[in-house]
């Protein structure tokens, strides 16, 4: 017995669109550095929402597309690339990065001197301030300042190996 051409065509079509309608909600990544070490290690799988990306607040792990050669070029102090960092992704990479303040929070000041230089004492509007938990190698806001907020891709909400799942 053979199944009607319609029904096949049209659950290929619905699956095809249901899985188009899941990557676009969602984000996987795998770690690759220690920048987030004890907490994430190379390797892990997370998966990021896509979605309520202005609701970001201080303690969040997000995952942030990497910015072009001249902005992270431009945005390393002199002292900082001579320091043994590690620089950010660039040309499309991603960072998986903690959120430490978002617009309106307080400028933190403990570890991240070249904010120091900053007009005011909050975050400016548009802007974030990240951090690995790994503070040796994590190229963060303690090393180049602040990021842009609309390079936020995704929040992470499963931090567990989803290659197991």
């Amino acid at each position: 017995m053979t199944m009607p051409v319609i029904p096949v065509v049209t659950v290929t079509v619905l699956i095809v669109l249901l899985l188009t309608a899941l990557r676009r909600c969602f984000l996987v990544v795998t770690v690759d550095g220690v920048s987030m070490a004890p907490t994430f290690r190379p390797g892990d799988r997370l998966i990021a929402r896509r979605w309520g990306l202005r609701a970001v607040r201080a303690g969040d792990v997000v995952v942030l597309r990497g910015g072009t050669p001249d902005e992270v070029f431009a945005a390393l102090r002199p002292d900082a690339a001579t320091a043994g960092r590690v620089l950010p992704p660039i040309d499309g990479g991603h960072l998986i990065k903690r959120i430490v303040a978002v617009p309106g929070d307080r400028v933190p000041r403990a570890g991240f001197h070249v904010l120091h230089d900053s007009p005011g004492d909050v975050v400016p509007p548009g802007k974030i301030v990240v951090a690995g938990d790994n503070p040796r190698f994590s190229a963060d806001s303690r090393t180049y300042g602040y990021l842009r907020r609309e390079q936020i891709v995704g929040v992470v909400i499963r931090d567990r190996d989803v290659a197991t799942t």
